[in-house]
């Protein structure tokens, strides 16, 4: 039996025209309702068959909704929430794809305040956007993490959890604070130093002669690759975490501080074992199935 057969995806960008494709593709069953507030997005995902229905408004894409799964930026997921809480059915269930968890739940629940509400994140991405960008298949094997607030009833978490499963996904429930320190560490972060390089080379060029892009090695790649993601988004996600990145950027702070003084001293030691230990988190992490080791990061030349 299907989890549910009705699901309203608002937000067509790259998480969410990757939701719609994969329940097409692993329950084509499913009725598919869309709606984005950009109506280039509308029309594309018109033009491209992305679901059954593309509406007009948000109310009108929720009408018939069993499920509801907002792909926006978390910085908007209340103002969108508001739009379509007349037209919500009352047995819907809501959820989202946002990268903060405490944020949109107080969000949503400020202007949903009957609503069933599953906050889920799936741990999935690429560093492209627009509803052309999504794929079938970008759940396969990854986290999608859901956080329920107390007191929710187990079968909407249930139910959820089938959804994600459905589309490939590995499923794991934990509380809104914990998934919002738990991504601070490895995604959020991470996206901020990315961010934070890629600009520190772009304010070089004048210096370098342009040598930080012609001489670009596989590291500095991968930070531009992150750094290429949807600005609106990240901008979001910080702001709406800034507790758990704060004090994850302090700890790092601290560390970076402590490398500089092993190489100032000469300390060898101290960073063989720091690398010796990174390397085997790299190593976990290929065994866990969340990458893999093709040489060059599986880049293509």
């Amino acid at each position: 039996m299907l989890p549910f057969a009705r699901v309203t995806i608002i937000g067509l960008g790259l998480i969410g025209s990757s939701v719609a494709r994969s329940v097409r593709a692993n329950m084509p069953t499913v009725r598919i309702t869309g709606y984005d507030a950009d109506p280039e997005v509308r029309s594309i995902a018109t033009r491209i068959d992305l679901a059954d229905d593309i509406a007009d408004s948000a109310g009108a894409a929720v009408i018939d909704a069993d499920l509801v799964m907002l792909c926006v930026p978390v910085g908007a997921m209340g103002a969108v929430a508001a739009e379509f809480a007349d037209d919500l059915p009352a047995d819907a269930v809501v959820s989202d794809v946002g990268g903060s968890k405490e944020s949109v739940l107080a969000a949503l629940r400020a202007v949903l305040p009957h609503a069933t509400i599953v906050p889920g994140h799936p741990v999935a991405g690429t560093e492209h956007s627009g509803p052309e960008a999504g794929f079938a298949t970008l759940f396969r094997g990854r986290w999608c993490i859901l956080t329920p607030e107390e007191g929710t009833g187990e079968a909407p978490v249930a139910r959820l959890r089938a959804f994600w499963e459905a589309l490939g996904a590995q499923v794991e429930v934990m509380t809104p604070k914990h998934h919002d320190l738990v991504l601070a560490v490895t995604s959020h972060v991470p996206h901020l130093i990315a961010y934070s390089i890629v600009g520190t080379a772009s304010d070089l060029e004048e210096v370098t002669q342009s040598e930080v892009i012609k001489f670009s090695a596989g590291g500095f790649r991968d930070f531009t690759r992150i750094a290429a993601s949807d600005p609106v988004m990240w901008r979001d996600v910080f702001l709406n975490n800034r507790e758990a990145v704060l004090e994850i950027l302090q700890r790092l702070t601290e560390d970076v501080t402590m490398l500089q003084r092993a190489i100032r001293w000469g300390d060898g030691d101290q960073l063989f074992d720091l690398f010796t230990r990174t390397r085997a988190i790299r190593r976990s992490i290929i065994e866990q199935g969340q990458d893999d080791a093709k040489p060059d990061f599986g880049r293509s030349h």
